[in-house]
This record gives structure tokens, sequence and C-alpha cells, in this order.
């Protein structure tokens, strides 16, 4: 049987709000407009879409939402892409209950953090993904220590990818040394770029998806810089990339979630506001984000 493969360009989907007095922090989901989006990143190019992420502001949501936004992407996508749903949780029993949910619900692969508000131990971390994984579905295990604090290292990965069902990493250390690390330490696991701006340099070194932010903004430039790069075309790939890794770096700052809302405001989709605790960017960030986008849009030819 082969392995499930959840590679390529998945997009992690921000998520629209509308204003509404009586919704949590004055802002409703919008579930309409979720969807029209899902759908665009689908028709211009993009392998999928990943739900219920910290782009997709999970952590905001009440568990009703959570589970509807993810029904709302499986629907919308149909067979035209794959969903690959964040079941991220603080304990392994939550993480598994959303995996059983997302299952239920149609998704084809899931997205998972180690233990969230917990300095989780190796023992700890490999329960937690075996609890996940014995839900049946593909498992993309993220390595996120900057907002986690556990670092699933190429050692602690070649444990973690015995466990059956676990398929790939969603690699967001930013040290591209991990790619081959993880390669020859885990050489049955895939390993997905999740950080935009180191995105070019992943695949090359034998990344085989990318776990985007920016896709949100540039969907069809994304595809096609991944095309390139994983066809060897670098000259062209580097061309394309370049002027728009200004505007990739924000997908791994803070503040990350409010920049890529702003630069789908730029380019004339919805991005809009986030609901607590992220607040507005300062007028600083602001200001840099629009110039990084505009560096960006022009070398696209669009501004």
């Amino acid at each position: 049987m082969s392995t499930p493969d959840l590679g390529g360009v998945v997009v992690a989907t921000a998520l629209p709000y509308r204003d509404d007095a009586s919704a949590h922090a004055g802002l409703a989901v919008d579930y309409d407009a979720y969807a029209a989006h899902c759908r665009w990143l689908v028709d211009n190019g993009c392998r999928g879409v990943g739900p219920n992420g910290s782009l997709g502001e999970y952590s905001s949501l009440t568990d009703e939402e959570r589970r509807r936004v993810a029904r709302t992407a499986i629907e919308t996508v149909g067979n035209d892409g794959i969903v690959v749903v964040g079941v991220h949780g603080p304990g392994s029993h939550q993480a598994k209950y959303w995996a059983e949910v997302a299952a239920e619900d149609g998704a084809d692969g899931l997205l998972c953090l180690p233990p969230t508000m917990y300095r989780a131990n190796r023992g700890e971390v490999l329960a937690h993904f075996e609890a996940v994984a014995s839900v049946g579905l593909p498992v993309m295990v993220y390595n996120n220590p900057i907002d986690t604090k556990v670092d699933l290292t190429p050692a602690l990965l070649a444990e973690i990818a015995q466990i059956d069902n676990v398929v790939a990493v969603k690699e967001f250390s930013g040290d591209v040394r991990r790619v081959l690390e993880i390669r020859e330490q885990a050489p049955g696991l895939d390993v997905i770029s999740g950080a935009d701006d180191v995105v070019l340099e992943s695949l090359l070194m034998g990344a085989t998806g990318w776990f985007a932010g920016f896709p949100n903004v540039f969907p069809a430039e994304s595809v096609r810089l991944f095309d390139l790069a994983r066809s060897g075309k670098l000259d062209e790939a580097r061309a394309l990339y370049e002027p728009l890794v200004a505007a990739f770096r924000w997908d791994s700052r803070t503040e990350f979630v409010q920049a890529i809302k702003l630069g789908m405001d730029l380019v004339g989709r919805y991005g809009g506001p986030c609901r607590p605790p992220r607040g507005p960017l300062t007028e600083e960030h602001r200001e840099q984000v629009t110039a990084d986008m505009r560096r960006a849009l022009a070398s696209l030819g669009v501004a």
C-alpha cells in the first residue's frame, strides 16, 4: 500500500470575520467568505487547504466554530484537493478528539503540534502523537519550537516516524539544515516546509511540500514557485522568490496573522481583523508590511 501523501502547496488558511456585536469579541466567523477563499485557493492551483491552524486562529474559536470551519473547508474543496485539519490541543485527549471529529467529517489528513501550553518531554510527545495517529488518518506532525518550546529534533522525529500513520513533518524551526538531517534519520518521513521565508532553500534540499501562509495572498504565484523549485529551475525560481522574501518573512514573526490578512486586503481579497489576543498591527508594522507587499506586487506586475 502506498504511503498517503500530504505534500504539494497546502495553504494554512486565514479565517475571515464579520462584525457582529453579539459574537465573541464582536466578530463572527464568516463561513461563506471562508468557503469562497478555500475555493479560490484550489482554483488557483493549490493542492489543498489547512483549516484550524495558528493562522486560522483556532485557539480563539469556540468548539462549535472550530468544527464548522473544518467542515466548511472539507465541503468546499470536495474532491478537488486535500484538506489537512489542524487538531492542536493542550493534551492528547483534546487533540485526539479533534482528530476523531476531523475523520468523521471527511478530512484527508491531520496537522498536529506537540502538546500546547506545556513543555512536554520525549515520552509525552510520543504518547501525544500516538493518540492522534490511532484515529487512522495520515498525520503531519508540526515542529514549531518557537511557540511550543518543544523541539522535534531529527533524532526525536526518527522515533515519531515509527508511529503508524505519521507520514510527514511540517518543519518550522527556520534551520534549513534540518531538511537533510530529517531525511537521513527518518527517511520515510516527508519533510514539508513550514516557514515561507526559507521555502526555496527547503525545497532545494528535498522538502516535498509547503504548508504555507502567504499563498493566502499569492496562490498561483506560490504554486509556480513550488513547481519551479521542484523541477530544479533554480534561476527562474530565484527570480520569482527574491522580491517576495521580504513579505514572506512576516510569516515567521509574531504578527504573522495580521500581516498576511493585511496582504490579502492589499491584493483585493478580504483579510480583515483578528480576534483577541491578536490586536491590530502597529502603524510602524503596517507601513512595513505595506512596503514589503508593494515590492512583491511590483515584481509580479500587479502594482
